[in-house]
């Protein structure tokens, strides 16, 4: 396949170009899934003059398949399952109980680390959430990010990826989100998103820091926007 990105913030700049011609972008707030989704967030955030945060997602692996997600986890609680992957596999509740805490547990951690240990959450109340991530798969992360989001009563949610398989935002649309993508995929075309990048190696904790810390610089919330 040919590759469409030379890296995520190139993703980044493509996803803004589109992204930037949507309506009703009341008071945008810009949301990464990092780690791989900041780069491509910082990007967006720029094109819109937005902040920028973070909503730290990890995939629940399927017991003995840790690589097959069967759910995702928030730092928050949030937990989405995915039914088509349990199914039939006799999974007890004690295993999926025990990979969900460890979720939770790598979700807290990295947060922690994004943040520096002081630096709080923004809040998407009466808000544009905009989620952003460097691609879909099985949607599973950006489910769990979404539930986690509504809880705070944003304006508006859209989600924003640089490439992903059709069924996957045709899926998340029917939720009732807005999905805006640089580049959908048809069924069974998209193998993993990295096929996308000439460049996809992992971002690191200090780096996705950088750019949090860059971005606040630039766009500071007022006093009080800060999630509670």
């Amino acid at each position: 396949m040919q590759k469409r990105y030379s890296n995520r913030r190139e993703a980044g700049r493509a996803l803004a170009a589109v992204i930037a011609c949507e309506p009703s972008l009341v008071d945008p707030l810009v949301v990464a899934l990092p780690r791989g989704g900041v780069p491509v967030a910082l990007e967006v955030a720029r094109a819109l003059r937005a902040p920028l945060d973070v909503l730290v997602v990890r995939k629940i692996g399927a017991p003995g398949h840790a690589e097959l997600a069967c759910g995702a986890a928030t730092a928050d609680g949030s937990v989405v399952w995915n039914d088509t992957v349990l199914f039939g596999r006799g999974i007890t509740q004690a295993e999926l109980r025990a990979h969900k805490e460890r979720a939770f547990r790598e979700a807290r951690q990295l947060e922690g680390t994004l943040r520096s240990g002081s630096t709080p959450a923004l809040s998407a109340f009466a808000k544009t959430a905009v989620l952003v991530d460097d691609g879909l798969a099985t949607g599973a992360t950006m489910k769990a990010a979404l539930k986690s989001v509504l809880l705070q009563k944003p304006h508006r949610i859209i989600v924003a990826i640089p490439v992903g398989p059709e069924d996957t935002c045709a899926e998340i649309e029917e939720m009732g989100y807005r999905v805006v993508c640089a580049n959908r995929v048809p069924e069974g075309e998209l193998s993993s998103v990295g096929e996308w990048y000439e460049d996809f190696s992992q971002v690191e904790s200090s780096v996705c820091r950088a750019m949090l810390e860059e971005r606040r610089a630039h766009c500071p919330e007022p006093p009080g926007a800060e999630a509670h």
